[in-house]
């Protein structure tokens, strides 16, 4: 694993800290302020915007409505000084699937888009294959 690949790793576990300790003003620290951000949440239409976005977040987990959630599977795919992390997002009653986009701001990784849906075919955890392909 390369260093940008583990410091990606290390933003994107940043955001499942943040989200699972509600801590709305640690979020908004995560989001990028110079490029464009945009947030798909599950069943949501899309959001554009950093000021949308953030304020979004600071609704979930300020308004007790936010599930508690954890993320496995995680893997980090840099292009440059963008990069996009995939992984499984664990909440009550099943599975979703999410997809984290980061850029490099002042030498930081930040969040430039979260896009998290529902898992339709089960998979095997944690000892699936890291590999394996979801349809």
């Amino acid at each position: 694993m390369t260093k940008d690949e583990k410091a990606v790793l290390d933003a994107n576990d940043a955001f499942y800290a943040a989200f699972a300790a509600r801590e709305p003003e640690v979020m908004d620290r995560l989001w990028a302020k110079r490029a464009p951000v945009a947030c798909v949440h599950p069943g949501w239409s899309p959001l554009r915007g950093r000021d949308e976005v953030v304020a979004s977040w600071h609704g979930i987990l300020s308004g007790g409505g936010a599930p508690p959630i954890s993320c496995s599977r995680a893997t980090a795919h840099l292009l440059g000084d963008a990069a996009y992390v995939i992984c499984i997002e664990h909440v009550p009653g099943g599975l979703l699937v999410a997809t984290n986009t980061f850029v490099r701001e002042d030498g930081e990784w930040r969040l430039v888009h979260h896009h998290a849906g529902p898992l339709m075919r089960p998979i095997e955890e944690p000892d699936a294959p890291q590999g394996e392909t979801m349809h």
